[in-house]
Parts: C-alpha cells; structure tokens; sequence
C-alpha cells in the first residue's frame, strides 16, 4: 500500500525570501489514502517577529513560541525528515508550503525536497472544481466534511482536514467501497477455505405425499425425460 504525507505549516508571513519563517508543522501518515494514525507535530520558535495578520490567522504568538525549538534542532528537521521518509507529501497549495520548507531545511544545512515529491491538491480541486472556489474550507463544506474542531488555522487540523479532502478528490465515496469490498473479499476467501463433515442426522423432508405425487406427475407429464428433475428420479 503506497504511503502518503499529508502536510500542512503555519508561518510568520507570506515569503520566506523576506525572511519570514515556520511557526508550526504538522504531517499525517497515509496509507492507500487513508489515515493510519500516525502523525508528526511540533510549534517552532522562528527567532522573529509574527505579522499581525498571520497572527489572526493561527493564533500562534512571538512569546507562545519563544520557549519552543527551533526548526534547526534534532527535534524539528531531522525528526521531519526521518518521518515523511522518502514518500509523497501532499499540500494545498503546495508551492506555498514547498518554498517554506526548502527554506527552512537550506537554513539548517539539511538538503531540500524536490517539486516532484509534491502533490497539491488545490491543483486536484482546480481541475475537479473549474471557475469555483476552492480552499480548504470551500472543499470541507462542499465535501460535508466538518470544520466544528476548527477555531483557527492550526497545523495539525488543518493537515487532518486536508487527508478527507483528499481522499474525496481521489475517489472518495467510491474508493472506500472498493476498501470495504477488498476487506469482504478476504473473509470471503477465509470461509470459502472452511471444509465442513457431513451432517450426522439427515434432516426429515417436509413434503406430503400428495405434494411428491403432483410433483413427479408435472414432471413425467410436463417436462417429459429430458428434464433434470426426471434424470434425478431415475
């Protein structure tokens, strides 16, 4: 089963090549477009001031994050990198989260993650949605899927709403029957490989004579020899 890494990150701003850095990260493990569980989370002291307006956005604060470690720290990019592994990482809007990453990985000495590992699922949403809005909250209410857990924009939920928004633009409703299915399929198999005795009392017949009678009459006078019914009797 093909292992995907949903992620989503929170920021000082919008460009990192004005300076602005990380403040949050978090990634949720995908197995066959489904989560397994598994996640990966961590606030980041970003050594700078928050803008006001991405302040509003996250909630997350200068003095909030003063205490946290920074991405350079063994805590934040080696265990990052060691969790999304080799495997695809998905985003909306990914070029956003792609640039603030590299940067963030260039800071610390750490080798950058490549445009093809990346799949963005605003570019799915595009081209499933043309001409209609669509973020991540537009595609939760479209999807029905429920943002009550949602006061602001966090790292982890938003990477969690982002994994049921992807598996709709995959399939969806569609792709978790065809999961149900091939769970079925295997108990199917297991008691299709379950061999049983004969039974030890055969079961009395319910039939009167009279029901025996009309039947083997239809079938003598109806279906004439060639009919199983009378190579059965015979």
């Amino acid at each position: 089963m093909p292992r995907e890494i949903v992620l989503d990150t929170e920021t000082t701003g919008l460009d990192p090549k004005r300076g602005h850095r990380v403040v949050e990260i978090a990634c949720v493990e995908l197995e066959d477009f489904l989560p397994t569980g598994r996640h990966f989370h961590c606030y980041i002291d970003p050594q700078r001031d928050i803008d006001p307006e991405a302040e509003r956005v996250h909630g997350l604060s200068r003095d909030f994050l003063s205490d946290k470690p920074t991405f350079a720290h063994a805590t934040v990019g080696e265990a990052f990198l060691a969790f999304v592994a080799g495997d695809a990482l998905i985003a909306h809007n990914a070029a956003f989260d792609r640039a603030f990453i590299n940067h963030e990985l260039g800071l610390a000495g750490h080798p950058v993650l490549p445009e093809d590992r990346w799949v963005d699922t605003l570019g799915l949403a595009q081209k499933r949605f043309p001409g209609m809005y669509n973020s991540l909250d537009a595609l939760c209410k479209r999807f029905k899927i429920s943002l009550a857990e949602r006061e602001k924009h966090g790292a982890l939920i938003d990477a969690k709403l982002l994994a049921s928004v992807y598996l709709e633009l995959r399939g969806g409703r569609e792709r978790r029957l065809d999961l149900a299915q091939s769970a079925s399929n295997g108990v199917a198999q297991v008691i299709a490989q379950a061999t049983y005795g004969a039974r030890p009392r055969t079961l009395p017949s319910r039939l009167t004579d009279a029901e025996r009678a009309a039947h083997q009459a239809f079938v003598r006078g109806e279906l004439k020899g060639s009919s199983l019914w009378a190579r059965f009797e015979g």
